[in-house]
């Protein structure tokens, strides 16, 4: 009976420790935001936080990135006279892996969810980004993008400024897009996991099997959106070399890219539209060394210029293959018959 009453205590402080270490151990879902699921596993030197977050913060980013001034802030002013950020960018998940930036696995997933197609990378993530305006950027932005590229407020500024062609943003509208970021920021089930690997990662308690993990979890997504800067062809006339045409992916290039700028409603004053006569004017113009042709805008961009500063972006090859320009010709040449 005494060896009992003493073995009863020490059952029980066993199983309370035993219970109590399973509560206080995290388990994570496919809504476990990214950053938190990285700062658990000791992995957060990457994570760019606003400073003092709040949802009404986030509103105010929201209405910055969509609309370029905000009611819910007292003094607002336009950031751009000519852009808003979703002129160039969108704002949700645009590629069906978020670790490969496909342009033709890009131009389907879009067009299945009604997305447009467009130059420059999607905010969905950007916070779980390394590194911004890499690779080839610095060659049109030359030393403006050293600051930019390891540093996102700096690069939201650099965004304001010279992509946008608007004025520098005061310390408040930063916060409050970072804010509106941290909202798109990434989350478990966005990165694909499998039910092993969750299950991996909620196992994992030696630091080994924890840097294991983060490694697996930072594979499946981009650390940096890549920038390839590319030129016309040689021959306009003879195009690009490569496979046959796809009039389909032509027609979804020239409506879900092309049109969402330059149609009635777009931002700049080169309108097209879905008649014969643009495509006409398309083909005529397309051997053309000048901004008239489709290849030289697609591949050099325009530039602002005194007296008109919108200007059109170009397009690197990660956001639009040599195949993709080739279908767009094969569709404005079907289309201008």
């Amino acid at each position: 009976m005494r060896y009992f009453l003493i073995f009863i205590p020490l059952y029980l402080w066993m199983l309370f420790f035993i219970n109590h270490d399973n509560t206080e151990k995290k388990q994570f879902n496919i809504q476990t935001p990214l950053a938190e699921v990285l700062t658990e596993l000791g992995n957060e030197t990457h994570l760019v936080k606003p400073q003092n977050f709040s949802v009404e913060k986030a509103a105010i980013g929201e209405d910055l990135i969509k609309n370029g001034f905000t009611k819910k802030h007292k003094g607002s002013k336009t950031i751009s006279r000519f852009y808003q950020c979703t002129s160039c960018h969108n704002l949700v998940q645009e590629d069906p892996e978020l670790f490969n930036p496909n342009p033709e696995a890009r131009l389907s997933y879009t067009s299945n969810r009604g997305i447009p197609f467009l130059q420059a990378t999607t905010f969905f993530g950007i916070v779980n980004r390394e590194s911004w305006y890499n690779d080839d950027y610095i060659k049109k932005y030359g030393s403006l993008v050293e600051k930019a590229r390891d540093n996102i407020e700096e690069a939201i500024q650099l965004c304001a400024q010279e992509c946008a062609q608007g004025r520098k943003l005061k310390n408040w509208e930063v916060d409050a897009i970072m804010a509106y970021y941290w909202q798109l920021q990434l989350k478990l089930g966005d990165i694909g996991l499998s039910e092993e690997e969750l299950a991996k990662l909620n196992n994992a308690d030696t630091p080994e099997e924890k840097s294991e993990v983060i490694q697996s979890i930072r594979s499946k997504y981009l650390l940096a959106s890549p920038a390839t800067f590319s030129d016309a062809p040689k021959n306009k006339k003879e195009g690009y070399a490569v496979g046959d045409n796809n009039l389909e992916n032509g027609k979804l290039v020239y409506e879900n890219s092309c049109l969402y700028c330059h149609d009635a409603n777009g931002v700049t004053e080169y309108e097209l539209d879905k008649n014969t006569l643009s495509f006409k004017k398309l083909k005529k113009d397309m051997l053309k060394n000048t901004s008239l042709s489709f290849y030289q805008v697609i591949r050099y961009g325009t530039s602002p210029v005194p007296g008109y500063r919108p200007y059109m972006p170009h397009y690197p090859l990660e956001r639009l293959s040599d195949q993709q320009v080739e279908d767009l010709r094969a569709y404005i040449e079907n289309k201008a018959n």
